[in-house]
C-alpha cells in the first residue's frame, strides 16, 4: 500500500498476513532472480476453517486496495494541485488574466479543501496525531490495522465501521473525480485560450 508524500500516519502499510496455502515466492536484487515454492500451514491452536480464512482475506484485501486507490488519488491531486499554484503564479499581471486567476484559485482552493479533508499534512511526528485530528484516509487504515489479527476472523462492528466508511468515500471520491474529469479540463481550455498552457491530467 503506497503512503501520502508529506504526511505522517500512525499507521502500519504492511498489508495482512497470508492465509494458509501454496505460494510461489520470487527474489529479484537487480538482474539476479530465485523462485521457490512454499506452503503455508493454519496453527492447529486457532478454530479457523478454510471459509473464515477465505473471508477475512477478501474483507482485508478489499479494504487495502481500496486504500491503494484512495492515497493514489491523494498523490496525483496534490501534483496537479501544484501545478495549479505555480501556472497562478506566473500568469502576467493585468485586467486580461483577470477572470483567469479567480477562477484558477477557486480550482485551487477546492482541490486544497479536498486533500485536507482526505490527509492531515500537519502531522509530522508521533506525537502530532495527538495535536491535529486525523483526516479520512488515516481513519480508514486504522481500521485496516485494527481488523488485522493473528486469529483471522471479521466482526461485525469491522464490518459496520467499513459501512460507514466507504459512504463517506462515495462522496469525497464522487468530489475528487468533478475536479479531475470535469474542473481541470474546463480550467486547461481557459489556459489554453489565453494561451498560456494546461495542466497534466496524467
Amino acid at each position: 500500500m503506497p503512503g501520502v508524500t508529506v504526511a505522517y500516519l500512525e499507521a502500519s502499510y504492511r498489508g495482512h498476513k497470508a492465509s494458509p496455502g501454496k505460494y510461489t515466492v520470487e527474489l529479484k536484487w537487480g538482474a539476479q532472480s530465485a523462485k521457490m515454492d512454499l506452503e503455508i500451514l493454519s496453527n492447529p491452536l486457532y478454530p479457523t476453517d478454510a471459509k473464515t480464512y477465505q473471508e477475512y482475506h477478501a474483507f482485508m484485501s478489499g479494504m487495502e486496495a481500496e486504500l491503494t486507490r484512495m492515497h493514489q488519488m491523494v498523490n496525483s491531486m496534490d501534483a496537479k494541485h501544484k501545478q495549479v499554484e505555480q501556472i497562478l503564479a506566473n500568469l502576467p499581471q493585468g485586467d486580461s488574466y483577470a477572470a483567469l486567476r479567480k477562477d484558477g484559485q477557486a480550482l485551487a482552493d477546492r482541490m486544497k479543501a479536498w486533500d485536507e479533508d482526505m490527509i492531515q499534512r500537519k502531522s509530522k511526528a508521533y506525537d502530532d496525531v495527538e495535536n491535529f485530528p486525523n483526516k479520512f484516509t488515516a481513519n480508514y487504515i486504522f481500521l485496516i490495522n485494527q481488523t488485522e489479527s493473528d486469529i483471522p476472523r471479521v466482526n461485525q462492528p469491522s464490518r459496520d465501521r467499513l459501512a460507514e466508511l466507504t459512504a463517506q468515500w462515495k462522496t469525497l471520491e464522487s468530489r475528487a473525480r468533478e475536479i479531475l474529469d470535469q474542473q481541470i479540463p474546463a480550467f486547461n481550455k481557459q489556459l489554453w485560450d489565453a494561451g498560456v498552457g494546461a495542466v497534466f491530467l496524467k
